[in-house]
């Protein structure tokens, strides 16, 4: 069994974006591992895995606008099921 279900993947577009301050939100309020956090001022790229993505969601959608998101359950996955 895994630690943590889905695979969190999104972008945010908006302007003065730091990635390593993103990071740091992450590592201090959510539990998951896996953390990719990368990009510029105006695009980052976010990958996680957690058991909570909708957290992960709202905090992103206080940064810009959040766009191509995509939430996998990784346990259906390994069971060789769609995730």
């Amino acid at each position: 069994m895994l630690e943590f279900k889905y695979d969190t993947q999104l972008l945010i577009e908006g302007k003065n974006l730091n990635e390593d301050e993103i990071s740091e939100y992450f590592t201090t309020h959510f539990k998951g591992d896996c953390l990719l956090a990368v990009g510029d001022d105006e695009l980052i790229k976010i990958h996680f895995h957690t058991n909570e993505p909708w957290k992960v969601l709202e905090y992103c959608s206080t940064l810009g606008e959040v766009y191509d998101i995509v939430i996998e359950d990784m346990d259906r996955q390994s069971r060789g099921l769609k995730g």
